[in-house]
C-alpha cells in the first residue's frame, strides 16, 4: 500500500467516513505494525513499502478469495471483525490442504465512500487475529473506491521440504478422513435467516470459522495421500477428489463428526442434519485420504476410497450424493 499527499488524523467522534479523513489515515490503518504480530522471522519488508519481501521455505504455495457484500457476507449478520477474520481463514485453508505453512497475506479492499472507518478498523483487527492464529501477518495490500464492499484476500504459504499434496494423489483402499465437525455453517446461515440466534456455537460457526487447519500440516508429514478443504460443501469436494483421482469414494454420513447443537438446530427448523454436513459450505475444515492405520490423530474416518471408474462416483449411505449439491459460484 502506497499513497502520498498529507496525513490527517483520525477523529471518532463522530464516526467518520473513508471520503472525511482521506486515503493516508486509511492506509494507515493497515500498516501500522501489529504490536501482536507473530511470524516475524519470515517478513523481512512488511506493509508501507512497494512489496513485501518474506523470506523463503522452499517452494510457495498461494492462494486467493474474494468475499463481496451481499453474496458471502452480510453485515447485519457478521461484524465487519468476524468478517476480516473469515476471509483469512477461508485463504489459509487453501494452504494448508496442500501441505503449506502459511507465511503471510495480502488484503484487498474495496469500499464505498460513505462506510464508517471503524468497518475498515474492524476487518483489519480481524485479519490479523486469524493471521496470528497461523503464526503469519497481514504484510501488505491495496485500499480503492467502489460501489460495493469487497475483501479480497491472497495467502502465502511455504513447502519447506514436504512436497505438495495433491487432489488426484488418493489410493485405492485409503481411509476418507476429515479434520473437524461438518455442517456449522450451513446451519448457522440457515439460522440467521430464520432470525434465530440462540445456538451461538453455530452462528459464531457461519460468521467466522475456525476449523481445525492445525492438523494440515502433521498429515503432510505423516504421509497424508490427498487433501483438500472443505469450502464448497463435503460432496461437491469429494466429486472433485474422486475425479481426479479417477477412483471411487464411499462415506459413511452417520461417521461425520457434529458439534452437540447441530441435532437441535436441525429439529428447530424442521430439516435434516445431513444436507448441512454433506452439502453445506464453508467449513473449511480438512477433507483428506490416508493407508490404512496411518490416520493422525485428531482425524475422523468418513469412509473410503476404491477402484474406479464408477457410477456414481461418490456414495454417501442412505442419501444422495448429487454433484451439484453445494456451493455454486453462478
Amino acid at each position: 500500500m502506497k499513497t502520498k499527499g498529507a496525513v490527517r488524523t483520525l477523529s471518532t467522534d463522530p464516526v467518520p467516513t473513508v471520503s472525511e479523513v482521506g486515503e493516508q489515515v486509511l492506509i494507515d490503518l493497515f500498516t501500522t505494525p501489529d504490536e501482536d504480530s507473530r511470524g516475524d522471522h519470515v517478513v523481512l519488508v512488511g506493509p508501507g513499502d512497494d512489496a513485501a519481501v518474506l523470506v523463503g521455505g522452499g517452494p510457495v504455495v498461494v492462494s486467493t478469495d474474494a468475499l463481496v457484500d451481499g453474496r458471502h457476507f452480510r453485515l447485519d449478520w457478521s461484524s465487519p471483525h468476524q468478517i476480516g477474520f473469515k476471509a483469512v481463514v477461508a485463504n489459509a485453508a487453501d494452504v494448508v490442504s496442500m501441505g503449506g505453512r502459511v507465511t503471510g497475506f495480502l488484503a484487498s479492499v474495496t469500499c464505498p465512500k460513505d462506510i464508517p472507518v471503524t468497518t475498515l478498523v474492524g476487518l483489519r483487527d480481524g485479519m490479523r487475529e486469524a493471521a496470528r492464529r497461523y503464526g503469519a501477518n497481514v504484510v501488505g495490500g491495496d485500499l480503492t473506491a467502489g460501489d460495493q464492499l469487497v475483501l479480497a484476500v491472497t495467502a502465502i504459504g511455504a513447502m519447506d521440504t514436504r512436497k505438495p499434496v495433491r487432489l488426484s494423489a488418493a489410493q485405492v483402499g485409503d481411509v476418507v478422513a476429515v479434520s473437524g465437525p461438518l455442517g456449522s455453517s450451513a446451519a448457522g446461515m440457515d439460522l440467521l435467516s430464520a432470525g434465530i440466534s440462540d445456538f451461538a456455537a453455530l452462528v459464531q460457526a457461519h460468521c467466522a470459522p475456525e476449523p481445525h487447519l492445525e492438523l494440515g500440516v502433521a498429515a503432510a508429514e505423516s504421509g497424508v495421500h490427498s487433501m483438500t478443504d472443505i469450502s464448497d460443501g463435503l460432496v461437491r469436494e469429494l466429486h472433485t477428489m474422486s475425479r481426479a483421482s479417477g477412483l471411487r469414494i464411499e462415506i459413511d454420513v452417520a461417521a461425520i463428526p457434529v458439534v452437540s447443537e447441530l441435532p437441535a438446530a436441525a429439529a428447530r427448523l424442521g430439516v435434516d442434519m445431513n444436507v448441512w454436513t454433506t452439502a453445506g459450505g464453508e467449513d473449511h475444515e480438512l477433507l483428506a485420504t490416508f493407508a490404512p492405520g496411518d490416520l493422525p490423530a485428531g482425524w475422523t474416518a468418513i469412509g473410503s476410497v476404491h477402484a474406479g471408474p464408477a457410477d456414481p462416483p461418490v456414495t454417501i449411505s442412505g442419501m444422495d450424493a448429487d454433484p451439484e449439491a453445494g456451493w455454486h459460484t453462478f
